[in-house]
């Protein structure tokens, strides 16, 4: 059906027509505000992405031990399981407190939302800006976690007198180390991002304007 006969029967279909059309803007467009955005709150951007930076440097710790060689008796596996799952906590605890920052960031950006609502900003537009600044943030604070982690297990290693474990072999496990760790903690930071997204959406555009900070 046409926006014209549409028209006929619902007077205000042109008119929600023409804001969508108005309103599907570039990816690069889309990509610019959201860095502009992060600029803007770099402080509270740094204070949410160090969540994922410790957690991942956990991780990467306790992954970077296992690429060396241990013995096969049973307290040192049972003190890698540990490890294991101490890492596995320590990324839930720091989803969890991913989330509650990027809820409390709602809190400063209600007339952003709103003029950008009253301007004829879709949902999912929203929605998209709030994930590219999580994937952002996600992708770089799990690299500069691994990284941390990494060293500092490496660093041990050498201190201990363990340089003639660093092969090849072991250069190779790390960089396939650090594709996961990146790969998990962008994941994690994403999931985190969604309940933000969702009640940055369904904001009502008189309601954000209206708020008091």
């Amino acid at each position: 059906m046409s926006v014209e006969a549409s028209s006929k029967r619902d007077p205000g279909a042109g008119a929600r027509a023409g804001v969508q059309k108005q309103i599907q803007l570039p990816f690069r467009v889309v990509w610019a505000i959201s860095i502009k955005s992060i600029r803007i709150r770099l402080m509270r951007s740094l204070i949410t992405a160090s969540g994922i930076f410790l957690g991942i440097a956990f991780f990467s710790s306790v992954r970077t031990v296992g690429l060396f060689p241990v013995g096969l008796d049973a307290e040192a596996i049972a003190a890698a399981n540990r490890q294991k799952w101490l890492a596995i906590m320590a990324l839930l605890v720091c989803a969890v407190g991913i989330t509650n920052a990027m809820l409390m960031s709602i809190t400063e950006r209600f007339k952003e939302i709103g003029t950008m609502k009253c301007l004829g900003a879709l949902d999912k537009f929203i929605v998209m800006l709030f994930f590219i600044e999580a994937s952002l943030m996600g992708v770089i604070a799990s690299a500069l976690g691994w990284v941390a982690g990494w060293l500092v297990t490496v660093g041990a290693h050498l201190f201990s007198g363990g340089g003639k474990d660093l092969t090849l072999n072991f250069g190779f496990r790390s960089l396939g180390e650090m594709v996961l760790s990146v790969v998990l903690g962008t994941a994690i930071t994403l999931i985190a991002a969604i309940p933000t997204a969702r009640n940055a959406a369904k904001m009502q555009a008189v309601v954000a304007l209206r708020s008091e900070i």
